[in-house]
């Protein structure tokens, strides 16, 4: 018998119990459409946290003071002053050729911030002109602050938009008005545009003003907390590898001593997220394959059933001249059609599972290797379940199988 011929054996025998067959394919469905959404959970998180961090500035480092330490957290923040406010120009200007875009110095507080009856606590970002560059990021109205106003500690500031939101919540435009941040007046000069959420919480809920204002009459210190780093494309290593030397040369730092800084590079942090993001995949992945083992198990066990109520035609065929491996295909396509179908039918229910997942902004996708590989293996489910009843069913004896009631 040909291929076709033992296809439509197989589905003949399936939609005679329609109800059945499809309880049959239940766990494959349910195994293969969890299979993918689960997968599909998995990526899409990975390539969120990967778009926040990338939004966040692309090949940015940053430089702590300090050694040791959570190398991806700022435990480090003020642990050592050593970091000097010529350092970020030193960095620009020596590697400037060779691996570094822009770099400037950067410190951070939290303070309350007024505008007549409106009081609203957030960040404080002291920063130079590099900021914008450095993170990506574009000024909506307005203007950033000059090096001109950084040099003179201009009590000037740009806001983000959660601020604006939150001061100014009238809808009045903020540019040349002036904010108390603390005790001090400060004016708007910029509205930043809206970058969303970070890594860290809310991007757009802070204060950029000139470093040097923000380190020395707003937090009293005449140290640098870091330095804010942009690398040239695809150059972020080498960045870090002349980084380190440049500031080691400058600190005179012995060869064998560690260094009394790090360096943090985005990369680092995408690598971590992607790593972390895998392992959670794979074990969504296998949690929800066990769905597939037991639909094989039921695969099986209704094959095996359907071989005993099957008998007396198994018989009849055997009598006309059927083969033993005429009756092994048979069977063994009947299993694998059950599985492939549910396979099929899973697939859809994922592509249903993840179209609402997103509506419901749930960073989910549809990987089509996952697709594939939930069909290839409902396909091997359906061989390894098949395979045991299909060889009972060759092995029946013709006359015992015609005898059968």
């Amino acid at each position: 018998m040909r291929f076709l011929e033992f296809l439509k054996l197989a589905l003949f025998a399936i939609t005679r119990n329609k109800m059945r067959a499809f309880l049959t394919m239940l766990g494959i469905i349910v195994g293969v459409g969890a299979v993918i959404a689960m997968i599909g959970i998995g990526e899409g998180s990975k390539r969120a946290s990967i778009a926040l961090i990338q939004n966040m500035g692309s090949n940015m480092l940053t430089i702590f003071p300090g050694a040791g330490g959570n190398r991806f957290g700022p435990s480090a923040l003020g642990s050592a002053d050593i970091l000097l406010e010529s350092d970020p120009p030193l960095i620009q200007q020596e590697l400037a050729q060779s691996s570094v875009v822009a770099a400037t110095a950067h410190v951070q507080t939290t303070r309350p911030v007024i505008y007549q009856n409106s009081n609203y606590v957030t960040q404080i970002q002291g920063t130079g002109p590099e900021f914008l560059q450095i993170r990506g990021w574009e000024v909506e109205n307005g203007r950033f602050f000059t090096d001109t106003e950084v040099r003179g500690m201009a009590k000037v500031c740009v806001i983000g938009q959660t601020v604006k939101d939150n001061l100014f919540p009238n809808g009045e435009d903020p540019v040349g008005l002036t904010v108390r941040i603390g005790a001090l007046p400060f004016q708007v000069v910029g509205v930043l545009e809206k970058k969303g959420a970070g890594m860290w919480g809310d991007q757009d809920d802070l204060i950029v003003a000139p470093y040097t204002t923000v380190m020395r009459k707003i937090m009293g210190r005449d140290k640098i907390q870091r330095i804010m780093v942009s690398a040239q494309e695809g150059k972020a290593e080498l960045a870090e590898a002349e980084i380190t030397a440049l500031l080691r040369q400058r600190m005179k730092v012995a060869p064998k001593d560690d260094n009394p800084f790090q360096i943090r590079k985005q990369d680092d942090i995408v690598q971590m997220q992607t790593q972390q993001a895998g392992i959670l995949t794979a074990l969504l992945a296998v949690a929800a394959s066990i769905s597939l083992v037991v639909g094989g198990i039921g695969i099986s066990n209704i094959m095996l059933v359907s071989v005993t109520e099957r008998t007396r035609e198994i018989g009849i065929r055997r009598a006309l001249g059927a083969t033993q491996h005429s009756i092994l295909w048979q069977f063994l396509i009947e299993a694998i059609v059950l599985s492939v179908l549910g396979g099929l039918i899973g697939i859809a229910f994922a592509y249903s599972a993840v179209f609402i997942l997103q509506k419901f902004a749930v960073p989910a996708v549809t990987e089509s290797w996952a697709v594939a590989l939930g069909l290839g293996f409902s396909g091997l489910v359906g061989v390894a379940a098949g395979f045991l009843p299909a060889v009972k069913a060759a092995k029946l004896d013709v006359i015992d199988a015609l005898r059968y009631e």
